[in-house]
């Protein structure tokens, strides 16, 4: 099988690495992928916003498959428009990629198929919004609409913070993702990321994760897109599982079908589990990043072969298999990430740091006169298994003592709630 992997971040390089050790794959390209994903695969220069060159290349090389990794090019409609050429795709339509795409959107599921989740309004001008924010008191929670890159997000401890973010969403910092905002209530709890394999009727549950969004240690800071992950989660009981594919994620996939949008790809369920049960923070209609970097490495069934089945509508319902150990995943941003990363700094020490026995996933790395260098946010990923979270979490900070980068910075507790329940055992 012959496969074009769309994206460029360490999602694409963990992906790109368990669909390497398929015995069905042929062929891998990579558009635009990353000097990481180019040890694994041939990395193409393609805009991966000119759909009718992405079919085009799809021809030209007998594509049997597209994997599209992030949101954007879903929510813009790549899955529909290639596949109207004849090309099989991994990955929700545009109508279906509304549930990241539009918060309104799913929040009006929530509503219409009785998904449990924070109470709500929708605002399309600031002065409403604020009104409404002095109403409700703080903490409260403020969201852009649409994409945002992960940093569409404030959970305002004070009003003042609130309004705030408020201004910045009708005065563009987010571009026309915050034309609209969502205010919500701050629900209370402990977070989680679960995620389901969906063929258009089906949805097979993954492991569970649990990430890290807030930039500093002790969850400080600002938002990000994640700062590191670990996997499993143990507040993620079987029983809580089973809520949640009961109250959650079926009523989604029949309300899905109901509006003539089954969706079909990687559904992510953001969950925060309250006293009242887990209710539905957001969905994400690809794989976390970073929690997609620990559960590939732990994913014991052939991904590539799940992928073609669920864009056939295929899939079968036997559960997944998964390593018994754990994995952890530690971020390598790069210095000012997320308000202005510092781009272009030299990065060496990486392959050292795997002969530790951690992998090192790039997600946002490029090559400048033959060196390493940074050329985003989030640059690099350090994966580690290990019997628990703790040992995991040991490894991948042993390799990162490896890694020379005196631009980068990462936090030092990824996996701090696990570790001490780990503890306490």
């Amino acid at each position: 099988m012959n496969v074009l992997l769309i994206g460029s971040g360490g999602r694409e390089h963990a992906l790109a690495w368990k669909i390497s050790a398929s015995p069905i794959l042929d062929m891998l390209f990579c558009a635009p992928g990353n000097p990481g994903i180019g040890q694994l695969a041939t990395c193409v220069g393609i805009d991966v916003s000119d759909h009718a060159a992405i079919a085009g290349f799809c021809r030209e090389n007998h594509i049997d498959l597209v994997i599209v990794g992030p949101e954007a090019p879903l929510v813009a409609g790549l899955a529909d428009d290639l596949v109207a050429k004849g090309v099989r795709v991994f990955g929700p339509t545009a109508r279906a990629a509304q549930l990241e795409g539009s918060k309104a959107f799913t929040k009006e599921l929530c509503d219409r198929f009785d998904i449990p989740t924070a109470a709500y309004a929708r605002f399309n001008n600031a002065v409403k919004a604020k009104a409404y924010v002095r109403q409700k008191g703080a903490p409260i929670v403020v969201k852009a609409d649409g994409l945002a890159a992960g940093k569409g997000v404030t959970v305002a401890s004070t009003v003042g913070e609130a309004c705030v973010a408020i201004e910045e969403c009708f005065e563009g910092a987010f571009g026309q993702a915050g034309a609209e905002v969502i205010v919500e209530e701050c629900l209370v709890g402990e977070e989680a990321s679960f995620f389901c394999l969906c063929d258009g009727n089906l949805a097979v549950p993954l492991t569970s994760a649990q990430d890290h969004k807030r930039v500093g240690e002790g969850d400080t800071g600002p938002n990000t897109g994640g700062m590191g992950a670990y996997s499993p989660a143990s507040v993620m009981t079987p029983e809580i599982t089973e809520r949640v594919m009961k109250e959650i994620v079926e009523p989604t996939m029949d309300g899905m079908r109901a509006l003539g949008a089954p969706f079909t790809g990687i559904l992510y369920a953001g969950l925060m589990l309250t006293g009242e049960g887990p209710k539905l923070i957001e969905y994400n209609v690809r794989f976390g990043d970073p929690e997609c970097q620990v559960l590939m490495p732990r994913m014991q069934d052939d991904f590539l072969l799940l992928a073609s089945a669920a864009a056939d509508g295929v899939l079968g319902n036997d559960p997944l298999r998964w390593s018994d150990e754990a994995a952890a995943t530690v971020v390598m941003a790069a210095e000012g990430y997320p308000a202005a990363p510092r781009t272009g700094t030299a990065i060496s020490g990486v392959s050292e740091a795997e002969t530790y026995g951690a992998i090192v996933f790039h997600a946002g790395t490029a090559m400048k006169d033959g060196n390493l260098v940074a050329s985003g946010g989030r640059v690099l990923n350090v994966t580690a298994l290990g019997k628990t979270v703790t040992s995991a979490c040991h490894t991948a900070y042993a390799a990162i003592d490896r890694i020379e980068w005196p631009h980068g910075f990462y936090r030092r507790d990824i996996g701090w709630r696990e570790i001490e329940r780990e503890k306490a055992q």
